[in-house]
């Protein structure tokens, strides 16, 4: 039982209460789901072994991707494909961070603010890349709401290989050691052009933001090989914002939780009124519809064959053909309590 969820259930209707014009459609979706996941109200899945003839039930989880309780397998099977894709050329992390001063868009148009970043990003990226005449590149973006003390903090991580491949010569082309594109002008390029969509967009505008944002910051982190990075952006994909471990003492009107503060880098409390901490919480729930990860050239789903040839430019200086696996679905299993034998599922009952 997750401890948020537990938290949920036994204050939803003070919180709803208490901040029912904070709360969106999309936080009642999730609210909602989570609170039904894993109980008597949901559909079940039914178990027959074949050893002994025992039969059993079990609920079904909810499957909401803000849940604590669902997605366990998610974030394996997506570092598996990412993995997959993986060139041996030189990774670079390419940080974007939203200013404090625009975070208010953010909570009133959230899903037309999280296209925009991903949109100029994207732009961004591929500017620099012809630049430098990189030809065409491949790369993973993945959204990240909160900071480390759960408050509102939009960033987008992007994962990019050093290097592109040139069509016309049919070339990969490698990009300066060390080195992928310029901080400060990131930083000048990711201001000017998300003022400029924001103008252009209809449901955006910064009429009512009192102070302009002076300061843009864009990180650019050489990753090695790209695997560390990809397994620290999955911990983060396919989970709730707030693991249960990390939750270090409730009650009915408090919560404590530990995090890291990014400073000092040390160990530190945080301790919130009980339904701000659930709202501190819900306020990352991402709007229905919208990808939190997004691949894009040669990092794509359509550039499978691309992604081959270049493996195969690069073969000489990898050993990418016996490391490769392919990536399967794991499919559900339980262990019968009688025999300690495999059981088969053999169907889900409906909703009552």
């Amino acid at each position: 039982m997750s401890t948020f969820v537990d938290l949920l259930r036994q204050h939803h209707q003070a919180l709803d209460a208490e901040y029912s014009r904070e709360l969106s459609p999309d936080m009642r979706r999730a609210m909602y789901a989570m609170m039904m996941c894993k109980t008597p109200q949901q559909r079940q899945s039914l178990w027959a072994c074949e050893h002994c003839q025992h039969h059993d039930r079990s609920p079904l989880s909810c499957g909401h991707r803000h849940c604590p309780q669902c997605q366990q397998n998610t974030t394996s099977q997506w570092l598996a494909r990412q993995q997959a894709k993986l060139l041996p050329v030189e990774y670079f992390m390419v940080t974007f961070t939203l200013p404090f001063e625009l975070r208010a868009l953010v909570r009133r148009r959230p899903k037309a603010m999280f296209k925009l970043m991903f949109s100029v990003t994207s732009s961004i990226l591929k500017d620099f890349a012809s630049r430098q005449e990189l030809g065409d590149i491949g790369f993973t973006s993945v959204l990240h709401t909160h900071s480390r003390r759960r408050a509102l903090h939009p960033h987008l991580h992007i994962i990019v290989p050093n290097g592109g491949y040139d069509p016309a010569r049919k070339q990969w082309r490698k990009g300066k050691k060390g080195y992928l594109f310029n901080e400060f002008a990131l930083a000048n390029v990711w201001r000017a052009r998300v003022f400029e969509a924001i103008k252009k967009h209809p449901e955006l505008s910064v009429d009512n933001i009192k102070m302009m944002p002076k300061k843009w910051v864009v990180d650019c982190k050489n990753v090695g090989q790209g695997l560390p990075a990809l397994k620290y952006l999955s911990r983060y994909l396919y989970r709730g914002v707030l693991p249960d471990k990390d939750i270090i003492h409730y009650d009915q009107r408090t919560v404590t939780f530990r995090y890291t503060d990014s400073a000092t880098n040390k160990t530190t409390h945080r301790t919130l009124p009980t339904l701000k901490f659930l709202m501190l919480i819900l306020q990352h729930v991402l709007p229905k519809g919208l990808q939190r990860v997004r691949d894009y050239g040669l990092l794509s789903s359509g550039a499978k064959k691309l992604r081959l040839i270049i493996q195969l430019l690069l073969l000489p200086v990898s050993d990418w053909l016996n490391t490769t696996k392919e990536t399967t679905s794991l499919r559900a299993s339980k262990i019968c309590p009688c025999c300690q034998h495999k059981m088969h599922c053999t169907g889900v009952t409906r909703i009552p």
